[in-house]
């Protein structure tokens, strides 16, 4: 997979997010002002990217349970990096849906939403 893009209501409160919590690298911003549209490219320690995006045109959001994409989950390399980082975002006022914990199915996790009500899942 080359990358994953997500529309935005804030682009650049949401590349905050990505760059403090999660330390990506920031491509310059990206504007076609014919079409009202911008995006950013973001790099994350293992090189995957994820394409932020914002057009005046794209307006409707959907809740968290419906047919498509469920979430984005980010390896932080052990149990001490999620429980820490799942603190953090609490402190900072991020909602917490559940964790840090043991899955069913083996995997410690835990998920919160980002800025804009995406889930995210962050697991050793």
């Amino acid at each position: 997979m080359e990358h994953v893009a997500i529309w935005v209501e804030n682009i650049d409160v949401m590349r905050k997010f990505y760059e403090h919590y999660f330390e990506a690298e920031v491509s310059g911003l990206y504007e076609n002002p014919k079409n009202q549209f911008k995006s950013y490219f973001l790099t994350f320690q293992d090189k995957t990217r994820l394409e932020i995006m914002q057009q005046a045109t794209v307006t409707q959001r959907v809740d968290n349970k419906h047919l498509g994409w469920a979430h984005l989950a980010f390896s932080v390399g052990n149990r001490v990096n999620v429980d820490e980082l799942t603190r953090r975002l609490i402190e900072d006022g991020f909602v917490c849906q559940n964790g840090p914990r043991i899955t069913g199915d083996g995997y410690y996790e835990s998920v919160i939403e980002d800025p804009e009500g995406n889930l995210i899942e962050i697991t050793e």
